[in-house]
């Protein structure tokens, strides 16, 4: 009987190491996580299922070409220069409102309202890209809005994130009649629930509600919006559209390789 001569090359053999080697490397760097960003020797071996040797050899070469780098006694490792130039490059070929399609799509989907994508601008905010409720009664406000972070669910859940400077909220807020206390309770309610609500604010018999999202930095990067008319609306089905909207901006944060700072 005639052996498979293909099975039996080396050249063959030789690329098929190849490539298990850089799998295991990926999933050597796919190991770290914003939370866990250095790890013992020890945790990475839990999580690949590799061999100690054969660990230490990928690790080795992933420091040699500056994909991880290690330090301190016992020996921790973490993410490398290299990682962060890759990252840049991919976040600067990224279409945001492409990368967002989906999840406005299963927003509008499952609310039928208006679904909008804020990002921050200075003290304001941007609607990047919008999607109208087919219902008769129906509100929008269209791409190129803006309007200031004080203002509304959608600026709120961006603001809520966002590190300020003494007296920089005071600010934020100059020229328009925010009542201060209103502002810091509803900020507090932002974060603690995962999403800003809002009615009769911007658009009088409107309620509004929006989830945060972040980048790869873990700095907030803008916001998931959805908004409908009272008459159609509860506060309850609002509570209920801003779990939903957490969880699609979570998912967002995770395409843009990112998540919410601890």
């Amino acid at each position: 009987m005639e052996q498979d001569t293909e099975e039996k090359s080396p050249a063959l053999q030789d690329k098929a190491e190849g490539v298990r080697a850089v799998e295991r490397a990926l999933d050597v760097l796919a190991a770290f996580s914003p939370g866990e960003n250095e790890l013992l020797v020890s945790d990475l071996l839990k999580r690949v299922g590799l061999s100690r040797p054969t660990l230490y050899r990928l690790l080795h070469t992933l420091e040699k070409k500056g994909f991880v780098a290690s330090s301190g006694e016992p020996q921790r490792f973490r993410l490398g220069p290299a990682v962060a130039r890759l990252a840049h490059v991919w976040s600067a070929s990224l279409d945001l409102t492409e990368v967002a399609r989906p999840v406005m799509l299963e927003a509008w989907s499952f609310t039928n309202e208006t679904v909008a994508l804020f990002v921050p601008r200075g003290d304001m905010r941007l609607c990047v890209a919008e999607m109208q409720s087919a219902q008769p009664l129906s509100f929008r406000r269209g791409v190129g809005y803006s309007e200031r972070l004080v203002r509304g669910a959608s600026g709120r859940a961006i603001l809520a994130f966002t590190p300020l400077a003494p007296g920089q909220l005071e600010a934020y807020a100059a020229g328009t009649s925010t009542d201060f206390g209103w502002l810091r309770e509803q900020l507090e309610l932002t974060r603690e629930r995962g999403y800003a609500m809002g009615h009769n604010e911007l658009i009088q018999g409107a309620y509004a509600v929006a989830a945060p999202f972040f980048d790869s930095t873990g700095g907030v990067a803008g916001s998931l919006g959805v908004f409908g008319p009272d008459v159609r609306l509860t506060e309850a089905r609002i509570h209920e559209f801003g779990h939903y909207l957490r969880g699609l901006a979570a998912r967002l944060s995770e395409t843009l390789g990112g998540g919410r700072r601890a």
